[in-house]
């Protein structure tokens, strides 16, 4: 009968199914156990709740047990319907963790983040290398791709997965783009970057919109979708992750790259040793400069420690808006007079 039941309200596929079961054998052993042990401490209202939890659920303290043989039938009843009911129940729990897997998969679900980053868009390799780079300090990143992705393509990352047309408002939602820190158009064309960073914007509440366009020239086409959006040379992604973790920074890039503004050079030290901070600080004070690095032979020290010694013919390279002459470093380091 339990075994019956169980197959019968398997059916039905609910997660009551094993309350059911479990129910039913209750309902109907406790007055089979009356009848075969009457008198007994067993069959007590107290006594006998006790007694169908230990026993259905395969426990056994033996501290409660039926003596006689109907008793003992009674007693295997109650086992074959606990048996029955988690079986149920544990069925029911992988089924579900199956599904929850097979949508995980299939991109099919809906993430439920807060100030994380969403690409829009895949690309072997390149997508990969980008969220190696934005995850590495913890950041939760969201992939959303096109239907043509069938399953996860980073399965062994901690990367949430969300497939659909990406000019969908729908499915961008369900990739949480209203909750993100940031949201990367990085489609398969810029045409196609244009329909979904429009898109992207309509949904987008305060996260920052970065668009990878292949032809920078766009650039004032994307402009209609959103002042406040970033457009970023497809072909650098280092400098896409660094614009998607800190908003404004390819401005910065923008910036040094561009003839007028602040620039970078290189003069070799003509005396030595003279300390990193010294030379960063007469740079700042006297021309508004710098030190990025130093290069001392083979060796490249990228932002340096303050306390390092550079000695003399390290070349150095430093971000300002003039040129200076070994000579004027000389001056500006207050050289020793030479003999």
């Amino acid at each position: 009968m339990p075994i019956f039941l169980a197959r019968l309200l398997a059916r039905i596929s609910t997660w009551w199914t094993p309350v059911l079961v479990l129910a039913v054998v209750y309902a109907t052993s406790w007055p089979l156990m009356l009848l075969a042990e009457p008198g007994s401490d067993i069959t007590s209202p107290g006594n006998y709740w006790w007694y169908f939890v230990v026993t259905a659920a395969t426990v056994g303290y033996g501290d409660l047990f039926p003596e006689s043989a109907a008793g003992h039938v009674v007693g295997v009843y109650v086992i074959v319907g606990g048996i029955a009911a988690l079986t149920s129940l544990f069925t029911r729990l992988a089924t579900r963790l199956e599904q929850t897997r097979g949508r995980r998969m299939h991109g099919q679900i809906s993430v439920h983040l807060s100030g994380h980053i969403v690409l829009l868009g895949y690309s072997p390799g390149r997508t990969e290398t980008m969220v190696d780079e934005l995850s590495a300090d913890g950041t939760k990143v969201v992939v959303c791709a096109w239907d043509d992705v069938q399953n996860h393509p980073m399965p062994d990352k901690d990367v949430e997965f969300v497939r659909g047309d990406l000019a969908d408002e729908k499915t961008l939602e369900r990739a949480g783009v209203h909750r993100a820190h940031s949201v990367l158009v990085d489609a398969r064309d810029d045409n196609e970057a244009l329909a979904v960073a429009l898109t992207a914007d309509h949904v987008i509440t305060t996260a920052h919109l970065v668009v990878a366009l292949r032809d920078l020239s766009r650039v004032r086409h994307v402009r209609y979708v959103g002042e406040k959006l970033r457009c970023v040379q497809w072909h650098t992604p280092h400098m896409i992750t660094e614009e998607l973790k800190d908003p404004g920074i390819s401005d910065i890039y923008a910036q040094l790259m561009t003839h007028g503004g602040a620039d970078t050079y290189s003069v070799p030290l003509t005396f030595g040793p003279v300390t990193v901070e010294h030379c960063q600080t007469a740079l700042g004070r006297h021309h508004g400069a710098t030190l990025l690095a130093a290069r001392d032979g083979t060796t490249l020290l990228v932002n340096p420690p303050w306390h390092t010694e550079l000695r003399r013919g390290t070349v150095l390279y430093y971000m300002g808006s003039t040129r200076l002459s070994p000579a004027q470093l000389a001056a500006t380091l207050g050289a020793p007079a030479s003999r």
